[in-house]
């Protein structure tokens, strides 16, 4: 019988064992949502600056309106022309407006001189299927109603103004105050006449805290002694246990890739191997671990390389390693304008600072003031300034390369002069040998003079003899050890001190120049930087951001650390705290969090202790079904909110339960050399995922992703993204019910499981829940599953009693992998 099929029965023979079924029906009717903040950033972004370039000039109102087209606004790109609609949200390839830039009909190809670039085509093609969000009113605004930014009234708005001090609030009940952070939590609560959710049991409390710190899931053992342990600190201790894994570095590390945008390959136009990124991996993996303060992360990524100097070897490295941040983002390698190249490059840098350490798009200011926050495109080009000073790539000629500092130790350097030394006298020997061949050609001629070509007078031993040695020289030249190289980027030797504003963001028509400089409306006079004229300005840049007082960097991470531990920022937008993002929950806990973590040395860690210890985040968590209509989004967190594995927590949770997994850290991973072609439109990607390390060191391809990784809602690993998606559909249920993986995991589960011969199946029940779950089965579940596994194995005929029993615990084993509790916590 099928696995799948055994499984059907088995899910239907289990009520204990829910499955995915009701969820993905409900999910497959859901309402069409309105456009979101990141489809509308899209289009700020990518898609505008395309349509005032390339269309307008025929297609607006202030242009000459062909065939009664107007892309001015969203109401008239769907109304369309005299052909009808431009086009179909979420249907690309049934748009015209899609048909007639891919130039593929003879007789619909615009822009009608020349075509847009493949980039430009494919940002169209996303921003279609996105549902072509697009903010833009039905009536277009003339020019001179532009709107003028207003930079005092800019910081009024709540994510520009000072932190401020708050103190915690009074509250009613105050025995369920923990820690004071709780008390903001139960104000908000008390005023809408809500109560907290009881505390969760210990079995969903350790379960939860395990994998929300290492992305692992507790061990029987590691279970046992915190139940055993009835002293008031138990649970502390579990955290610290925790934070002093280095499981954590890798769960929290692969949280800050996400925001960083790490990848193993450039995708776009030349998807090659970013062979040295996993050395910025390993940096950002340890620097969780070792809690390294995050002002100092914050300034290695930007400025590492513009530290004071430093000694110790290791520390330079690290440094260097730690600017692979400003590296690794996707590339345009053959674009043939390089100017243009070298200013989309600044723009993704820009672009990525301002998401991952200001919640701000400043990347919307580059060809217009933002739209929609106070960033005047002059603080763009202000920033620009700094970047342009900043060298990146080494060579522009398709396809470009970018550059990668050497950081070869004194060990490296060592192994290169051996290698040096035992190729001259590889060399030398060849040499040699081939002097006396000579010799003995001229004796046997008896001549003086050498013959053009001596070889065909040597003896046939000889010439054998010769090509082994030429062969192994050559193997050996191949064999030449690299120094290690990590991706990075230094200071320019013609530095800028301004840069002329690019109109429309193009470089081919400048504007009035623009000094250095940082966001104005995120600061004032006294505390703008003063940019040494030696530097491009990034050391600046970044102290100016890691300054105590400035109102976003630490708002910005704490709500980060809060959304990763309670699925929901303070502020939901966490890429975001401008005017399209959401507002902040409880303004005054924002603020008192980001002053503490600063005052607190900006560590990490210590804010780990202060939420997870905390009454607010012991909560048990509840249905849906009963959330109060009072917080129906649970906002004011009356509940803890139960939250779905990652993709990675979900990998690995099945390696962990079958014993499976490799725990060994850090290295590269990706079996490709560095720059080498991955994946392009004429080959197919080779890169395979059975190793059975942690996820967090699997190959992330651009353009190409992992099955598993796609499924469960991986961010695209060419923006930031601090707020992965979580879906629920049937893939996802298909995926876990039938792929090789978990097929595999449950063979190999119901093999370590019964590996204990002495134990009897209630006892080896026992231990299949608590690796699964965390927690001991209920009676009922017991009763069905000793049920199932007898019978089961008795309709199996054809096997031997002990083929028949691994084959029901096999199947009983897959059933609970496919139920939701294995990849929900409580």
């Amino acid at each position: 019988m099928p696995p799948s099929i055994r499984l059907g029965s088995l899910l239907q023979a289990l009520s204990g064992a829910v499955g995915w079924v009701c969820l993905v029906v409900v999910n497959c009717f859901g309402a069409a949502e309105s456009p979101s903040v990141a489809g509308l950033e899209f289009f700020e972004r990518r898609i505008r600056p395309i349509l005032v370039d390339h269309c307008y000039k025929c297609h607006s109102s202030a242009g000459k309106l062909k065939g009664g087209l107007n892309l001015e606004t969203r109401d008239g790109l769907l109304r369309g022309g005299d052909t009808g609609p431009a086009l179909e949200p979420g249907r690309p390839d049934q748009s015209r407006l899609i048909e007639a830039v891919r130039y593929k009909n003879q007789d619909l190809q615009m822009p009608p001189k020349s075509p847009l670039s493949g980039e430009q085509i494919q940002d169209l093609e996303k921003w279609v299927a996105m549902g072509a969000p697009d903010p833009r009113t039905p009536v277009a605004q003339a020019p001179s109603n532009k709107r003028a930014i207003d930079l005092m009234e800019g910081r009024k708005f709540w994510a520009f103004q000072p932190m401020a001090h708050p103190v915690s609030p009074a509250v009613v009940r105050k025995d369920w105050v923990q820690s004071p952070v709780d008390a903001f939590i139960l104000a908000k609560l008390e005023e809408k006449h809500l109560a907290p959710a009881p505390p969760a049991d210990r079995w969903a409390l350790i379960r939860r805290a395990t994998f929300d710190l290492t992305g692992l899931p507790p061990t029987p053992e590691e279970i046992e002694v915190f139940l055993e342990d009835a002293s008031p600190g138990a649970f502390a201790r579990v955290v610290d246990r925790l934070l002093a894994s280095p499981h954590y570095g890798e769960r929290w590390g692969r949280h800050w890739l996400d925001v960083a945008r790490y990848a193993d390959s450039n995708g776009l136009d030349e998807n090659v191997a970013f062979g040295n990124a996993w050395r910025y991996r390993d940096y950002v993996i340890n620097a969780f671990y070792h809690n390294k303060s995050y002002d100092q992360f914050v300034t290695e990524q930007l400025a590492g390389d513009l530290l004071p100097a430093t000694e110790i070897l290791a520390v330079q490295h690290e440094r260097l390693t730690a600017l692979g941040f400003l590296t690794i983002g996707p590339k345009v390698l053959a674009e043939p304008d390089k100017v243009k190249l070298e200013m989309d490059l600044i723009d993704e840098q820009i672009d990525t600072l301002g998401r991952t350490f200001l919640a701000t798009t400043l990347g919307c200011a580059r060809c217009h003031d933002h739209k929609f926050d106070p960033i005047p495109t002059d603080d763009y080009y202000a920033l620009a300034a700094i970047f342009k000073s900043t060298h990146t790539m080494d060579d522009l000629k398709t396809p470009a390369t970018w550059h990668e500092p050497e950081i070869a130790r004194p060990e490296d350097r060592q192994a290169q002069e051996a290698f040096q030394q035992r190729l001259v006298a590889q060399r030398l020997g060849l040499t040699n040998r081939m002097a006396e061949a000579n010799r003995v050609v001229l004796l046997s001629l008896k001549t003086n003079i050498l013959p053009a070509s001596p070889e065909k007078f040597y003896p046939t031993n000889t010439v054998a003899e010769l090509e082994t040695f030429r062969a192994a020289l050559k193997k050996a030249e191949g064999e030449a050890p690299e120094m290690p190289t990590t991706m990075g980027v230094k200071d320019r030797a013609q530095l800028l001190k301004e840069l002329p504003v690019h109109l429309r963001g193009s470089h081919l028509t400048l504007g009035h120049p623009v000094s250095r400089g940082v966001p104005q409306v995120m600061t004032d006079a006294q505390a703008r930087p003063a940019f040494n004229e030696q530097q491009s300005g990034r050391l600046e840049l970044a102290r100016w951001l890691v300054n105590p007082e400035h109102p976003l960097t630490s708002r910005v991470l704490v709500n980060r650390i809060w959304h990763w531990h309670f699925g929901q920022g303070i502020v939901p937008s966490t890429d975001n705290f401008g005017l399209l993002g959401n507002r902040p929950s409880h303004p005054e806990l924002l603020d008192w969090l980001a002053r503490r973590f600063v005052a607190g040395g900006w560590d990490i860690k210590a804010m780990h202790r202060l939420l997870m210890l905390s009454s607010a985040y012991q909560m048990a968590a509840i249905s849906e079904a009963a959330l109060p209509t009072a917080d129906p989004e649970n906002r004011l967190l009356h509940s803890f909110p139960m939250r779905r594995l990652d993709a990675e927590e979900i990998r690995d949770a099945l390696l962990a339960v079958s014993a499976d997994l490799d725990r060994s850290l850090g290295g590269k991973t990706i079996p490709l050399k560095n720059r080498e072609y991955v994946f392009d439109h004429t080959s197919k990607d080779a890169t395979t995922y059975d190793l059975p390390r942690r996820s967090v060191y699997l190959p992330i391809i651009r353009n190409h992703l992992y099955d598993l990784f796609q499924q469960f809602d991986f961010p695209d690993p060419a923006v930031p993204n601090g707020s992965r998606n979580v879906t629920v559909v049937a893939p996802q249920a298909l995926l876990m019910m039938n792929s090789k993986l978990v097929q595999q995991t449950a063979d190999h589960w119901a093999t370590r499981i019964l590996t204990d011969t002495h134990a009897t199946d209630s006892q080896h029940l026992d231990q299949a829940y608590l690796q699964a779950y965390g927690r001991p089965p209920h009676l009922r579940e017991k009763q069905r599953a000793e049920v199932f596994l007898n019978s089961f194995a008795s309709t199996l005929s054809g096997l031997d009693p002990t083929s028949a029993r691994h084959a029901a615990w096999t199947t009983f084993c897959q059933s609970l992998l496919a139920a939701n509790e294995f990849i929900y916590l409580h």
